[in-house]
This record gives C-alpha cells, structure tokens and sequence, in this order.
C-alpha cells in the first residue's frame, strides 16, 4: 500500500470570527471522520496570526477526498457549517510523504 496523500488546507478566518469558527469546527469533525477513506485530521491555529489555521487532513487516497468527500452529503453539511468563515476562500493542495528512508505505510 502507498503512503496516505495528506490534505493541506490554509484557511483564513474572519475577524473576530475564531471563537465561533472553532465551533462550528467541533460539530462538523465527525462529518468527515465517517467518511470512507479519511484516516485523519488535525486543525492547528497559526502563532503569528490567530485567525488563520492550517488543516491538515490524511487520506488513503486523492480520490477519497475529491470525489467521496466532496461529492458526498456530508461534504455539503461541512460547507453550510465552515465555509462562510473564510475570507478569502481556502488554499488546499494534496502532498505525499517523500521522506527519504521512510517505509510506505502497509
């Protein structure tokens, strides 16, 4: 098996937004986790900018997230519940772990 593709998302949040946005964020983690390919997640909040956060998502495969995600009901719920805190709309970009020496995950 290769290695899970990771899901970065930066995600800039509406001032004066972030205690709501954290939140709404609480209520929409179980949406993706029972998603079918999702393995995990993780939302950091940057130190230099308290309205911008970094989430992180694995995935087994790109797919996973770009078709059974967000072609999935649940995506939609996660957008009605996140999305109008963002500000401009998120960068997401999907990455794969290179490191050298590293065994792909079985």
């Amino acid at each position: 098996m290769t290695s899970p593709v990771l899901e970065i998302a930066l995600l800039q949040v509406r001032s004066g937004q972030t205690p709501a946005f954290e939140a709404a964020f609480a209520q929409a983690q179980p949406l993706i986790a029972g998603v079918p390919g999702y393995v995990r997640h993780d939302l950091q909040r940057c130190l230099e900018d308290d309205h911008r956060y970094a989430l992180l998502v694995w995935w087994e495969t790109l797919e996973a997230h770009t078709v059974g995600f967000r072609g999935s009901p649940q995506y939609r719920e996660w957008r009605a519940l996140l999305h109008g805190f963002y500000d401009p709309s998120p960068v997401v970009e999907h990455f794969v772990d290179v490191t050298p020496g590293r065994p792909a995950s079985s």
